[in-house]
């Protein structure tokens, strides 16, 4: 069953809708009411009473009305004292029309119920007198026909009873002096049953200059009036006076006159404050506020069922959503909150409740009706379907909706409205119209709206120690019915990330995230502008710093190169690893900007071509998230550089700022390692197919970000793939000597050549040092299979040649010969035993002597041979002779010396 929108239940009143309606419409004026010229709502007592809700303070007030018209008790003096715009002169005039009622009190909406209840009535001819300190000025006279009236006793006496009831107080109009008790008592007396309207008396008095008398007498005599007029009232059963007075909070602040205003209304409270003349009237409370609006703007209900669908819907998914919503919605009351605040959900009235009505001169009841009103209309004229009226449904793109809630706050907040809240240049309808998921529902517009409308007022934070909303009330400013929590959790999320105006900060109390719009610019905006300034230069340098921290010194590299030019890689023989800058990333789709500076660094050292670019493996961050990384190193430097200027007074912060400065740089800085890592994913190694003649091919190896370390991860890759050989067995040396430097011709190639070719040829095989190749010759030196050495070839004979024996030193003359050449070498220059095959005709010989002129180099080798081949006969008697001759530069003496 499809739910039906507000729209389609209830039905604004038709002054709403045709926008007839007036600012004035909504502040009730009692003299205009007295002097016949208010509009028909106010004017007409069954039209007033047709929109009007009686609250508790109302009902309790016309029963005291009508108790002490018809001499049935009742208070003498009642004092309305409230903030303005909630409700006073409202009341008065509900009290009026019932005092002055043209027709039958059985046409008066809510009326017959009262006074049926209570068995009352009220007497037919009722004398009234309304004392507006906003009708007249004290220093000039005014007139009722021909009679000049300069006193409010005089126009007391005037509204009363004409000019018989003026010539009462002829004389003390003239003077400006108060009249006495006496005689107000026998005006009073004369005119019952009767009811004197004082509506905004402070606004009268407070005018008096300190000291000085004017026309309408003096700041002490008109004080004096009002006393002497309540005590009079007090001793007339019949007679009542009604009087308003404001809330002291708002009389001290925001005038130039509060002194004289504030005494005034000291010295009144006072007259009205004695027990025995006065009674105290109660304003509207919450819920009471809900009934008036509702019965102000809206026609009663027409679709009953409608109503009590869609707020069930809305009760179960609150229940549903959990404690992810605020307590009191898990509660069954909460039902029938939506049932009486309906098509207004109860939470606009909460937030106007708790917070816009804490900012000094917001109109209580009169501040929701104006606002309310307007946004009602503008809802309806863009033909709204939301299931109710909630905070995200307000339309603040409106001028004139959110004027109404503006002119309340500092100046700036239409520039936060216009810029991240809500309307065509808005960021919100800018994320909306990008991201279609968060289209459909108005979601970004929804959430700021709701934000706004709960943290603009500026006394949150003094009020409540809390700024802002906590997401639970933000979901309940905007979750309908059919949609899910997550959307706005969501768009949240990115808002907090995108908006200028947009503050949080987690509450340390309730452990909870609270949000509030401020009318400056957050710090992110600051950040933001910060960030732009930035140069890449700075970036790659903060990336450098975190990769160097990660590496450390535990490298499987000779040397490491980060963010440098190919000029500042050294060409020599050690193996180095070079970084590639972030903007020359790799991405499988789109290779080419990290293939391209990879070929860049093999094909120069400038000014001169690189000749030993075998030595080179690359690291090329991932082309995808270097963005990302990118952006975190400008936030991290960016918060810093406004931590610096705080600190050194360039910039002010107050401590909740300072305190997510800190916070958020702190988070920079310890997420910027993890995004390297994660960035930094991908190894490329250059190389070639088979020959010399075919272009560099490169190689990439995806590296595990999650475990390890980064410097242990390269390693491993390096080596299980192969790209760096840590150790090389003999047969794999022989092939390549086999493919490329043995040739019939030229059987012998020199194993330091090998190693200079296996740094400068990307087909060759890249090993880790020199040492590598050196274990290599040695192991496979020992095996007559793989090749034989010697350290040189003249005269067609090799100088220290061995075949079969590791004792080998890797210098540039050594020489590594086929293994077929250097055995048949063997056999026609070093036979063996074991390469020449004994004769049946000679007899074995049983003893050996030699003797060879060796150089230093040979002379260990020589000897460990021959030893070696002499000492495996464990019966054979061996003896050595040594000689060697030394000639010193220093004095030319031949030493010889013979050890037997």
């Amino acid at each position: 069953m499809s739910l039906k929108s507000w729209r389609e239940i209830a039905t604004p009143h038709r002054d709403v809708l045709e926008e007839t309606f007036r600012q004035s419409e909504f502040n009730a004026d009692l003299t205009a009411v007295h002097n016949g010229k208010a509009a028909r709502e106010y004017q007409e007592a069954a039209s007033f009473f047709d929109r009007t809700f009686i609250t508790e303070g109302m009902r309790w007030l016309l029963i005291q009305v009508a108790q002490c018209l018809v001499g049935r008790g009742g208070e003498s003096v009642i004092r309305l004292q409230s903030a303005l715009g909630s409700g006073k002169t409202h009341t008065l005039l509900a009290a009026y029309h019932l005092a002055t009622h043209q027709c039958s009190l059985t046409e008066l909406i809510g009326i017959p119920e009262l006074f049926g209840l209570a068995g009352l009535t009220v007497p037919s001819q009722v004398c009234v007198a309304v004392l507006d300190g906003t009708a007249h000025s004290p220093g000039q006279h005014w007139k009722h026909g021909q009679r000049i009236v300069r006193t409010l006793w005089g126009e007391l006496a005037w509204q009363l009873g004409g000019e018989e009831g003026f010539s009462r107080v002829l004389d003390a109009d003239a003077t400006g002096t108060s009249p006495s008790k006496d005689i107000l008592r026998e005006l009073l007396e004369t005119h019952a049953p009767c009811i004197v309207f004082i509506d905004d008396l402070i606004a009268y008095v407070r005018q008096f200059p300190e000291g000085q008398t004017l026309s309408g007498g003096s700041y002490d005599s008109n004080l004096s009036f009002v006393q002497a007029l309540a005590e009079a009232a007090n001793l007339v059963p019949t007679a009542l006076i009604l009087a308003t007075l404001p809330e002291p909070k708002h009389e001290s602040e925001g005038k130039t006159d509060c002194r004289r205003g504030m005494s005034a209304l000291r010295t009144l409270e006072k007259i009205f404050g004695l027990g025995r003349t006065q009674a105290l009237w109660k304003p509207a409370t919450r819920e009471e506020t809900i009934e008036i609006v509702r019965c102000r703007l809206f026609d009663p209900v027409h679709d009953p069922a409608g109503q009590d669908t869609v707020c069930r819907a809305f009760a179960k998914i609150y229940a549903d959503e959990g404690t992810k919503l605020p307590n009191e919605t898990q509660e069954g009351r909460y039902f029938d909150r939506l049932i009486r605040a309906y098509p207004i959900h109860p939470e606009v009235f909460d937030r106007i409740y708790e917070d816009w009505d804490t900012l000094d001169g917001f109109p209580h009841i009169r501040g929701v009706l104006k606002f309310m009103a307007k946004a009602i209309y503008r809802l309806w004229k863009e033909n709204n379907r939301d299931l109710t009226i909630q905070p995200g449904s307000l339309p603040l793109y409106d001028g004139c909706s959110r004027n109404d809630l503006t002119c309340y706050l500092p100046p700036g907040w239409e520039e936060v409205i216009e810029r991240d809240i809500d309307g065509d240049r808005a960021e919100t309808t800018g994320l909306e119209n990008r991201d279609s998921h968060f289209g459909q529902t108005n979601a970004a517009r929804r959430v700021a709206r709701t934000i706004f409308f709960g943290s603009a007022p500026a006394s949150v934070a003094a009020k409540t120690g809390i700024r802002g909303l906590d997401r639970a009330h933000i979901l309940l400013g905007c979750l309908q019915p059919g949609q899910t929590s997550s959307i706005y959790i969501e768009v949240l999320a990115r808002l907090v990330e995108r908006l200028h105006y947009l503050n949080h900060s987690s509450d340390k109390f309730q452990d909870a995230i609270h949000f509030w719009f401020e009318h400056r610019a957050n710090l992110r905006h600051e950040i933001e502008d910060r960030k732009l300034r930035i140069d890449d230069q700075a970036v790659c340098n903060k990336i450098a710093r975190i990769f160097e921290r990660m590496v450390g010194s535990a490298t499987f590299f000779d040397g490491m190169h980060l963010f440098v030019s190919p000029a500042e890689v050294p060409d020599d023989s050690a193996l180095r690893l070079v970084v590639l800058p972030p903007q020359h990333g790799y991405s499988r789709e789109e290779p080419h900007l990290a293939f391209e500076s990879l070929l860049e660094y093999l094909s120069r050292q400038s000014p001169q071509p690189r000749h030993r670019a075998n030595r080179l493996i690359f690291l090329a961050a991932d082309q995808n998230r270097q963005a990302s990384m990118s952006n975190i190193a400008r936030v991290a430097l960016a918060w810093n550089s406004l931590l610096n200027d705080a600190k050194e007074g360039r910039l002010s912060l107050d401590p909740l700022q300072k305190k997510q400065a800190e916070k958020e740089f702190q988070a920079a800085q310890e997420g910027l390692p993890r995004i390297v890592r994660e960035c930094y994913r991908w190894l490329l190694c250059p190389g070639q197919e088979a020959s010399t003649d075919l272009s560099p091919t490169i190689a990439v190896f995806p590296l595990n970000t999650t475990t390890g370390t980064m410097s242990s991860e390269i390693e491993r890759a390096c080596i299980e793939n192969e790209l760096v050989l840590i150790s090389w067995s003999p047969i794999h040396l022989r092939t390549w000597l086999k493919e490329l430097y043995w040739t019939p011709k030229q059987p012998v190639a020199r194993a330091m050549a090998f190693w200079e070719d296996t740094l400068r040829y990307l087909y060759l095989p890249r090993l880790k040092n020199r040492d590598v190749l050196i274990q290599t010759i040695r192991s496979g030196a020992i095996s007559r299979d793989f090749f034989g050495t010697a350290y040189g070839y003249a005269e067609e004979e090799f100088e220290g040649f061995h075949l079969g024996n590791g004792t080998v030193q890797l210098d540039k003359t050594l020489l590594l010969i086929e293994p077929k050449t250097a055995r048949a070498y063997e056999n026609a220059y070093h036979p063996t035993p074991e390469s020449v095959p004994p004769s049946q005709n000679s007899p074995v010989s049983t003893s050996f002597h030699g003797a060879a002129e060796v150089s230093t180099v040979m002379f260990t080798q020589l000897a460990d041979q021959i030893v070696s081949a002499l000492s495996s006969n464990p019966q054979a008697k061996i003896k050595i002779t040594v000689e060697i001759s030394t000639t010193s530069p220093v004095a030319e003496k031949d030493t010889r010396a013979t050890t037997r």
